[in-house]
């Protein structure tokens, strides 16, 4: 069977489907992913498929208005701006998904791509399902992961889900209204297909395991907490002779990267970020990422991408801006995080590491001093209770498969 898995947005958004449509081909679908050009590398390497689609994620976010999302102090606030900044870009990813939907026979379609990747479905007469990697249905039990942490309530939360909803399907109302025209469909909007949805249960699997957020007990039938989809990584992967050579010279150090996040001021987050680790007495291992981090001194090595898979096992502590990904990454090697969350649902994830007791709590960016990041760094290194836990966690992590309801998912939605 031809299946297309459609995402968009940050290595994050994608990665982790490089590792589902790997397992998807070995159970012998023709499996394409169909997102960013910026990523044909990784489709290519897990052996899959690629069609790519316009826009560069990385370009958006170093554009003005990318740029004006850390101008906004609050999760509402960057979310009214993000709105914005991805309505203008919505309606070019359209053509690429639909040329790459006309040669399938099941789409699989990220929370980013659903609006679009449904009516295309609808026009084409497909069948399709939901992959999506964080929370996004109304519930009582936490408030939207986009906007932030603190519980509004039950009747708040799901007022709040409700609200947030509404500012993604304008992302899409003009988009939607252009492609089902080219398609003959009747006018409907993104908001009247995602009640339609709703109401005609269709399926989602969710990226995550319940160990991490426990399925929602008020989520309706259809939604699924299937799994982590880790990223495919080449079972030969090794590191960088450089790196290898650095992690041999001395105790484990501490990794800190922000990932796809970006920020205005990289200099003094690598300064910020240095004189914590010193004074916490700490190697680092310092990823620049998006944000062009770097870190400077013998105790110190400025790494671009490595596969998170082999290098963390071998970290005291992750620092990260607590993307569903990097989030994912620390919790299968079993190692103690440092959340330092940036925007959008990072806060979340933050929280549940949190929680979960695998980290002693978030130090946010926005404020980042040395002093709170060196108190985090020696707590989560310095006591034995948050390796323990994330040891413990990642073993359970290890004997769960999450690809493989999306796979009888696939067969079902296939054959019905």
């Amino acid at each position: 069977m031809r299946v297309a898995v459609m995402t968009a947005g940050s290595r994050g958004d994608v990665a982790p489907f490089t590792g589902l449509g790997h397992g998807l081909a070995r159970a012998g679908h023709e499996v394409t992913l169909v997102t960013h050009e910026r990523f044909g590398p990784l489709a290519e390497a897990a052996g899959i498929g690629f069609r790519p689609l316009p826009v560069d994620p990385l370009a958006e976010l170093e554009s003005a208005s990318g740029r004006g999302l850390h101008r906004s102090g609050t999760g509402a606030g960057k979310l009214v701006r993000v709105v914005a900044l991805a309505r203008a870009v919505a309606g070019e990813l359209s053509g690429g998904l639909l040329a790459a939907a006309a040669d399938s026979d099941l789409l699989l379609l990220s929370v980013s791509v659903a609006p679009l990747g449904l009516a295309i479905a609808e026009g084409l007469n497909l069948p399709s399902l939901g992959v999506y990697l964080q929370p996004h249905a109304v519930t009582g039990e936490f408030a939207p992961p986009m906007i932030g942490t603190r519980s509004l309530g039950r009747s708040g939360n799901r007022l709040a889900t409700r609200a947030v909803n509404a500012a993604v399907d304008a992302v899409f109302t003009e988009a939607v209204h252009e492609l089902r025209a080219g398609l003959g469909l009747p006018r409907a909007g993104s908001r009247a297909a995602r009640r339609a949805r709703e109401a005609g249960n269709w399926p989602v699997l969710h990226g995550f395991s319940e160990r991490i957020v426990p399925r929602p007990a008020d989520w309706r039938s259809g939604l699924r907490v299937a799994g982590y989809w880790w990223p495919y990584d080449a079972p030969s992967t090794a590191l960088p002779a450089g790196l290898s050579a650095f992690l041999d010279a001395g105790p484990p150090p501490v990794f800190v990267g922000l990932g796809s996040a970006t920020t205005p001021d990289p200099e003094r987050v690598g300064a910020t970020v240095v004189r914590a680790l010193r004074a916490a007495g700490l190697r680092g291992v310092v990823q620049s990422g998006w944000a062009g981090l770097r870190a400077e001194g013998d105790d110190m090595l400025t790494i671009g991408e490595v596969p998170h898979r082999d290098l963390f096992p071998r970290m005291a502590a992750v620092v990260h801006a607590c993307g569903a990904g990097t989030t994912a990454a620390g919790l299968r090697a079993g190692v103690p995080a440092v959340p330092v969350p940036v925007q959008f649902d990072q806060s979340f994830w933050a929280a549940r590491l949190t929680a979960l007791g695998v980290a002693p709590g978030a130090v946010p960016l926005r404020g980042l001093t040395a002093p709170a990041l060196t108190a985090a760094l020696r707590k989560a290194t310095g006591d034995e209770s948050y390796r323990v836990r994330a040891r413990a966690l990642a073993a359970l992590l290890a004997r769960e498969d999450g690809i493989g309801p999306v796979l009888a998912a696939v067969e079902a939605r296939a054959g019905g």
